[in-house]
């Protein structure tokens, strides 16, 4: 028994690397991911074949039947802060396996419901939970096998929700009509399972950076010629003082691009043993870049709902046969594959900020939302839900990965600070369909929904604007090159006339 488990960590245990390998064992959560994604969105986005039969057979209402997905969604998302805190409480693989078990057990569980109310504990509570536990972890652990390539591969991966709404809905809806809609449950249920193995090939990744020989001899055949000399002239060759011996690792640090320090402090010790074992990363909140991020995400999200739930009514209300009207969705979700593709290549290029295609894509969903509300006929609303998946796509398989750059708040807090992302877009995703809802039974209109989302989308494209400009300062800072800065004029001060000379004069160079 202890030689297999001993092989069995040996298997599934940490990937030790010496830098980002961009790939290695980074394929394979790729494809784990890939799997996640039609086991969790795909199976949640598909669920609306089972709507009529379940108001058929407990004899409820649309709105009634319609709240499972609602409270899965809500729990899912709301509660993504929990999946950060376990996540780095007890590692990746055992949180994404029991969320697996907890998606299958609902799903099952609610083939044997007889009663919406239980539909709601089941489906809504039980896999909702389930959800929030394997989706941001895989993510997570996806975007630090990578880093030049992080983007293609994130967008390749999370291509599996749309397929699985391509391939799902068509296959479980003819095993309903073959074997009933509990058994389908049970068949999904059964088929999510799958997210278990997925969970444990989620290998935990170790970069531990080559370490340079740190020997006198080394030190000293690194020390600049001029200064040898003279340590011969001198007759302090043996002996090094600690001033020589710190200026020597400097330089070698310096030719070696990396600089090791003979001693930690102790402080920085401290600080490193809180930064690791920090479960949840709410000093983000004080980040003006963050906060702007996660405004953008919740203003954003109200334009993600309406195309998918109004566009079959209102090209219904165009004059458009039913039958027609319904290949809206599938041609949103083809032209949303492609959309998740070319994004990831646009931004492996690297030849703009990544923040500013992020930018360029919400303004022009802004637009697409408003189309829809212009054009007419049937294939209007074809090119509108082709523009509008496309840029779905883009958006949807980057804001989350977004936050591991830079310009949001880097990879090394990406971890800590995902699950306080998603867990305030949860409340748009809330407050969008009832939202929307409200306003159709008032304008007896469906392009009013529409018009509801762009406001959203166009709120949020300002907000994400404004995420580079917080993070570089500018927003709370004046150009004043430190002349109103005390601590800059107090450094100014102690410096003896001839630094401040030279630091003058580089400021000019600059300038110019």
């Amino acid at each position: 028994m202890a030689r297999w488990m001993f092989r069995l960590k040996g298997c599934l245990g940490p990937k030790v690397y010496t830098e980002v390998p961009d790939g290695g064992w980074g394929w394979i959560v790729a494809v784990a991911f890939f799997l996640v994604e039609m086991f969790t969105y795909g199976v949640i986005k598909s669920f609306g074949i089972f709507l009529k039969d379940l108001m058929t057979d407990f004899e409820e209402t649309n709105s009634r039947v319609s709240w499972i997905i609602s409270i899965c969604v809500f729990v899912m998302t709301f509660t993504a802060p929990l999946s950060s805190v376990l996540s780095n409480r007890f590692g990746f693989q055992p949180v994404v396996m029991f969320g697996g078990f907890l998606i299958s057990l609902g799903t099952i569980s609610t083939a044997f419901t007889s009663s919406i109310n239980q539909m709601y504990l089941t489906i809504g509570i039980v896999a909702g939970l389930g959800y929030c536990l394997t989706f941001l972890p895989t993510v997570t652990i996806l975007s630090q096998y990578f880093s030049k390539r992080r983007s293609v591969v994130t967008a390749m991966a999370s291509t599996g929700e749309s397929f699985a709404i391509f391939a799902f809905a068509p296959a479980f809806t003819a095993l309903k009509y073959h074997i009933g809609w509990r058994y389908t449950l049970v068949v999904i249920g059964t088929l999510q399972g799958i997210i278990i193995i997925c969970g444990a090939l989620l290998r935990p990744i170790v970069i531990k950076p080559k370490t340079s020989q740190t020997g006198i001899e080394q030190i000293t055949n690194s020390l600049p010629i001029d200064q040898l000399r003279n340590s011969v002239n001198s007759g302090d060759l043996d002996v090094l003082s600690p001033d020589k011996l710190e200026a020597g690792l400097e330089s070698v640090g310096e030719q070696q691009g990396e600089v090791e320090p003979l001693q930690v402090p102790p402080e920085q010790n401290d600080i490193s043993m809180q930064a690791k074992n920090k479960l949840l990363d709410l000093t983000v909140l004080k980040e003006g870049s963050f906060l702007c991020y996660s405004a953008f995400g919740l203003f954003a999200t109200l334009g993600f709902f309406a195309p998918q739930l109004y566009v079959v009514e209102l090209s219904a209300s165009m004059g458009t046969e039913r039958d027609k009207a319904a290949y809206m969705l599938s041609t949103m979700a083809i032209a949303e594959i492609f959309g998740r593709l070319s994004i990831g290549w646009v931004l492996n290029l690297g030849r703009v900020r990544k923040i500013f295609v992020l930018l360029g894509c919400v303004s022009l969903m802004c637009l697409a939302l408003v189309l829809f509300t212009l054009v007419h006929g049937f294939w209007g609303l074809v090119v509108c839900c082709v523009f509008y998946g496309f840029l779905l796509g883009n958006i949807a398989s980057t804001h989350i990965p977004m936050l591991a750059e830079d310009d949001v708040i880097g990879i090394k807090r990406m971890p800590l600070a995902v699950g306080v992302y998603v867990c305030i877009q949860s409340f748009a995703g809330l407050a969008g369909p009832p939202l929307g809802g409200a306003l159709v039974d008032i304008t007896q209109n469906y392009s009013s929904a529409f018009f509801s989302c762009a406001g959203g989308m166009g709120l949020g494209a300002i907000f994400l604007a404004l995420v580079r400009p917080a993070k570089t300062g500018r927003l709370c800072m004046r150009r004043d090159n430190g002349r109103n800065n005390p601590v800059v004029q107090q450094e100014s001060k102690d410096l003896p006339g001839d630094f401040q000379e030279v630091d003058i004069n580089i400021n000019t160079e600059i300038k110019s």
